[in-house]
């Protein structure tokens, strides 16, 4: 199973929120996920962004592989450059 790090589309007509999620890459946008890991609101000025660090780096070292909005997302939190400092070290 290819697991991916991507956004879920919530909220009303013309007033969207996404949640971060890990999820299958064969499962719809929309669709059953495996574990929500944040929140990101793109109308709030500034935009509201959530991430439980602990579960994004757990499915990252599991292989999970982020989409390319997911991935810039969690690298305004600062995710993508402690996971890439791991794996330096290693």
């Amino acid at each position: 199973m290819a697991v991916k790090i991507r956004l879920t589309r919530m909220g009303s007509k013309k007033r969207p929120s996404y949640r971060i999620v890990a999820t299958d890459s064969r499962s719809p946008r929309d669709g059953r996920y495996l574990e929500q890991i944040g929140f990101y609101n793109p109308l709030v000025t500034p935009c509201e962004l959530k991430v439980d660090e602990k579960l994004a780096l757990k499915w990252l070292r599991n292989g999970a592989l982020p989409t390319d909005t997911a991935k810039n997302l969690l690298s305004q939190v600062g995710v993508m450059k402690k996971f890439h400092e791991e794996k330096r070290t290693k």
